[in-house]
C-alpha cells in the first residue's frame, strides 16, 4: 500500500492528522525540561590574592607562577588563566569542561593552593588566597542609590564595598559580587621621624 497515494485520497484525514501532531507538540513544549538546553559556556573557579608593594613582574614570578604549578592539571580542568597587575593583585581563572561539578572543582582548586600557599611570600599567606566559584555572566544586577541625594556617590560605592558585599558573599550559591562605580574611602598615615625604621602597619599603635 503506498502511504503517500493514501494521504493523497484522502485531503481531511490528512489536515485533521497535521492538526493533531501539531496540538500535541504545542501542549508538550512546555514540559521539556531545562536539561535539554545544552551548557555552551563552561564552568570556572577564580583565585584571588594580593602582594602590596609587588610590582606585575614579581606578583607572577612569586604568587601566580606557585599557584599555577600546582592547580594546573587539576582534573577536569579545560584551561587556565591567570593576569598579575602593577599593585600586586593577582586573579587566576581555571575552566573546567561544560557539565562539570562546581561545588567539586572548587574542592580540588582548594587543595591544589593549599599546596602552593608554603610557597608563596609571607605577606600573600597573611593576606590569604581566595577560591570562588563563577559562573558565567551575572545573575542579578542590583542599583544602589540615595533616593533624597544626600549621599555621594563616594560615600555609597565605600558603603557598597565595606558592608554590603561581604553579607552578599555570605548568602549561600553566591560565588562572588563584583561592584561597578562608586569610589573607595583612602587613609592616608604620616609616620613621625621617630619611628622606627622598618615598622608595618600592622605594627603600629
Amino acid at each position: 500500500m503506498n502511504i503517500s497515494r493514501f494521504f493523497i485520497d484522502r485531503p481531511i484525514f490528512a489536515a485533521v492528522i497535521a492538526v493533531f501532531i501539531t496540538l500535541i507538540g504545542v501542549f508538550a513544549y512546555p514540559l521539556l525540561p531545562l536539561s535539554q538546553y545544552p551548557e555552551i559556556a563552561p564552568p570556572t573557579i577564580t583565585i584571588n590574592t594580593a602582594y602590596p608593594g609587588a610590582s606585575a613582574e614579581t606578583v607572577a614570578e612569586t604568587v601566580s607562577a606557585p599557584i599555577e604549578q600546582e592547580v594546573n592539571g587539576v582534573e577536569g580542568m579545560l584551561y587556565l588563566s591567570s593576569s598579575s597587575t602593577s599593585d600586586g593583585t593577582v586573579a587566576i581563572t581555571v575552566t573546567f569542561n561544560p557539565g562539570t561539578d562546581l561545588d567539586a572543582a572548587q574542592v580540588l582548586v582548594q587543595n591544589r593552593v593549599a599546596l602552593a600557599e608554603p610557597k608563596l611570600p609571607a605577606q600573600v599567606r597573611q593576606i590569604g588566597v581566595t577560591v570562588n566559584k563563577q559562573e558565567s555572566g551575572f545573575l542579578m544586577i542590583l542599583g544602589l542609590t540615595s533616593p533624597d541625594k544626600s549621599l555621594d556617590n563616594d560615600y555609597v560605592g565605600n558603603y557598597a564595598n565595606s558592608t554590603l558585599r561581604d553579607r552578599l558573599l555570605r548568602i549561600e550559591g553566591v560565588g562572588n559580587v563584583s561592584i561597578f562605580g562608586g569610589g573607595l574611602h583612602v587613609l592616608g598615615l604620616q609616620c613621625a621621624d621617630d619611628v622606627r625604621s622598618g615598622q608595618t602597619a600592622r605594627g603600629l599603635p
